[in-house]
């Protein structure tokens, strides 16, 4: 088997109108498709990030609540690649969303920093 990329990301939200808004307003990911599935009281809207198909985002009924703090097993963190870290935090910050201070990674001397959506899942802006 060779793996060839990861084809999306799917991610769970508690309120749909709420993460919608945060992925398509404040992140600027762009909607490609969104539907609602009757049968399962879900929402799935398909969002590509700079012109590629990448995340899945879906509304179901009472989804528990993720296990965050302290770090639980799973899926840690998703991550972005950004040219200019300053300027997405400054743009992050106008719209009021809380960002932890820019840091170094000490292997690869490159910036980065995290926030949360309204779920509170983690996200890292990482500079390139």
């Amino acid at each position: 088997m060779k793996l060839k990329k990861i084809h999306h990301i799917a991610i769970i939200c508690s309120n749909y109108e709420v993460s919608k808004d945060f992925y398509v307003r404040i992140l600027g990911l762009t909607p490609l498709q969104e539907v609602y599935r009757e049968d399962r009281d879900s929402y799935k809207l398909d969002l590509k990030v700079n012109g590629q198909y990448q995340i899945e985002l879906f509304s179901f009924p009472n989804p528990p609540a993720r296990p965050s703090y302290p770090e639980a097993s799973g899926l840690r963190h998703l991550a972005f690649e950004v040219d200019d870290i300053e300027e997405a935090v400054l743009h992050l910050t106008t719209m009021q969303v809380e960002v932890e201070g820019i840091r170094i990674d000490p292997w690869t001397q490159k910036k980065f920093t995290f926030f949360a959506d309204p779920d509170g899942l983690p996200i890292e802006l990482y500079e390139c």
